[in-house]
């Protein structure tokens, strides 16, 4: 007689009901070319929280038609990523298109509607999200009302800025994850220049009371500091959801 093992495995979390806002970068220029959010950033998360029982509203800090990053969207001619299905689902499903068409603006948000507040990378964040201090200012909120704070890749560039009410940064005495300087390297050695004028692990490293960790370059990782998950980059989104899912069913 073969002697076999029997794995069971149940859902881990409970979480029919809640609400997350998930905000996404509006368009920039970066060294000349168009930029937006990475798509996976947003939709990979999207689709794990929706199918756990989530309600997911997306909005961008200016509101209006938001776009990906060419190289993250799988259509275009010069992406990365062309096996991408959740994001080529997300396009042509006859709801959820329609959600970057028109996004609400930040403005329009009321927190307490909310359980939780995510925050997708891409070429735009670091751009777009520096000085927008109703930004800083509504992720406070967030923070200080409880609720959950999920960023991932550049839209943890977040955690340099968002001071809460009593003067300090939301970042000290926390530890996270983002982008980190050897991703930025590789990207400027396969581009042939250097592409942001500034990083998010330098920039966190200058704080002396928080942490900042990565894996190895392009590897998952993802870390939950109390009400704070953050993600390297797109390859942790799932990950990255399955943090934000245990943190919304406690």
């Amino acid at each position: 007689m073969t002697t076999t093992s029997v794995v069971r495995r149940h859902a881990h979390a409970d979480v029919a009901g809640k609400r997350v806002l998930y905000i996404v970068s509006n368009p920039a220029t970066l060294m000349g070319f168009p930029v937006g959010f990475f798509a996976e950033e947003m939709t990979g998360p999207f689709f794990d929280l929706m199918q756990a029982g989530c309600t997911v509203d997306i909005v961008s800090p200016k509101g209006g038609k938001v776009e990906f990053d060419g190289f993250s969207d799988p259509e275009n001619e010069m992406t990365q990523y062309p096996n991408d299905l959740i994001t080529l689902g997300f396009k042509y499903h006859a709801s959820f298109s329609k959600l970057m068409e028109n996004t609400p603006s930040i403005a329009d948000v009321d927190v307490s509607h909310y359980d939780a507040v995510c925050v997708a990378g891409g070429g735009g964040p670091l751009i777009t999200f520096k000085d927008d201090m109703a930004l800083h200012k509504l992720i406070a909120d967030f923070y200080e009302s409880g609720k959950i704070i999920g960023m991932i890749c550049h839209g943890t560039c977040l955690m340099l800025w968002t001071t809460l009410s009593d003067g300090t940064l939301m970042a000290d005495g926390k530890t996270w994850t983002g982008y980190p300087d050897s991703e930025e390297e590789m990207m400027n050695a396969a581009l042939g220049t250097t592409v942001n004028e500034f990083t998010i692990e330098t920039e966190a490293k200058k704080n002396p009371s928080t942490t900042f960790e990565s894996a190895a370059p392009l590897a998952p990782f993802a870390i939950r500091d109390g009400q704070i998950i953050t993600g390297q980059q797109q390859h942790s989104t799932r990950l990255f959801s399955d943090l934000l899912i245990e943190a919304l069913s406690e």
